[in-house]
């Protein structure tokens, strides 16, 4: 990844038009490309900035449509992970790639630009609307967002085998009018192999798993798991549960909550962690970590994902069926401006795997008597 000083050079002007060729092999969409065209956008606000570079919004000059594109530094000696993952990445709950292109500055820099679909909204901007307006996200939206987030990473998990290792309300989008929710940035994102070392200084702070903080170098997709109930917990507090100022106070945050990890549950996070030499302090009861009318489903979900040891977290898939999003499931579910809720339930390859019973707390009854339920005991290509 660039340093700062390296992507100083991604500016992008208001204004500002980028022509290319679309088609072949740098920049053929996922569908099968016959025809080279030349597309042009118009750079209209830069919407996103940090260490990878920059996100802007542009509007395509032949077609009118608004599109987000991010450009990245990028060293001609390797492929760009980021581009080998999202070519491959195609889910309602995750953003979508158009296509690429590279572009050059007059330092002979090479710049890859990933054009993906452009939605308005981030969680964390959402956020800080209701925190601004002193509320609270209604239990509905909560509902909602949180569901869709675990279905995104149901499929990266068990379809594609990626971890995206940067969950936070930054990196989740929203549809404002149809609340459709989309896991974006997979600049972190990789497919993890057991017995094959990574980095653990991965994910921002506050959505950190513990094995992360205590080094684990073998850690699985149970860590975008922790950062989804990090996320869960601030849409019902308001703020971020854990708001560590470092490595240690991070810590520190989650044991005020969690109380102090036993041996055995350091064991589980990290095997070489020899050091035991921490405060002795209860578990703060989940019930009184949220207010008194939290619905007990809320605090039961949130303390399932949030475990010290990552395999008793519960599964993305698992999270779907958790009681907690029942109310999604019944047929006569709206929003509360009385629009149809966005669609819940086309799984397809999430399935795949899954025991009926499984299936059977996911799919409602309402929708397997218009689909039935068939397709979803036996998905297509298992």
């Amino acid at each position: 990844m660039a340093d700062d000083k390296e992507i100083s050079a991604p500016v992008v002007d208001t204004g500002h038009i980028i022509s290319t060729t679309i088609g072949g092999k740098n920049g053929e969409p996922k569908q099968a490309c016959i025809t080279h065209w030349t597309i042009s956008y118009m750079a209209e606000r830069v919407v996103g900035t940090g260490s990878f570079g920059i996100v802007f919004q542009a509007k395509c000059l032949e077609t009118g449509e608004t599109v987000a594109i991010k450009k990245v530094l990028q060293d001609r000696r390797y492929k760009n992970r980021e581009l080998q993952l999202m070519r491959v990445l195609d889910h309602p709950n995750v953003i979508t790639l158009k296509h690429c292109f590279f572009s050059t500055t007059t330092k002979n820099e090479l710049f890859l630009n990933l054009v993906m679909e452009y939605v308005p909204e981030s969680m964390y901007r959402v956020l800080k609307h209701y925190s601004s307006a002193n509320q609270r996200m209604p239990l509905i939206y909560v509902k909602l967002y949180t569901y869709q987030i675990f279905r995104g990473l149901a499929y990266l998990h068990s379809v594609v085998g990626v971890c995206h290792r940067d969950l936070k309300p930054q990196n989740v989008l929203v549809d404002p009018l149809t609340h459709q929710v989309k896991i974006c940035d997979f600049g972190s994102a990789k497919v993890l192999v057991k017995g094959e070392a990574n980095i653990s200084y991965i994910c921002s702070r506050f959505y950190r798993a513990p094995e992360l903080i205590f080094g684990a170098t073998e850690y699985t997709t149970s860590i975008d798991i922790w950062s989804a109930g990090c996320i869960l917990a601030e849409l019902l507090l308001g703020q971020p549960l854990f708001p560590g100022e470092n490595a240690v106070g991070q810590l520190v945050e989650i044991i005020k909550v969690l109380g102090t990890p036993t041996r055995e549950e350091i064991r589980c996070m990290n095997p070489n962690y020899t050091d035991f030499r921490f405060p002795q302090m209860k578990a703060h009861p989940w019930h009184k970590v949220f207010h008194k009318r939290m619905p007990p489903e809320a605090i039961d979900l949130t303390s399932r994902l949030l475990q010290y040891s990552p395999s008793l977290r519960c599964t993305a898939l698992e999270a779907c069926a958790h009681p907690f999003f029942d109310e999604l499931r019944e047929p006569n579910a709206r929003l509360p401006n009385g629009r149809p809720l966005p669609s819940l339930f086309n799984f397809k390859q999430e399935l795949s795997g899954a025991s009926p019973e499984l299936i059977n707390k996911l799919i409602p009854d309402h929708v397997k008597r218009q689909i039935g339920l068939q397709q979803f005991m036996h998905p297509a290509g298992t």
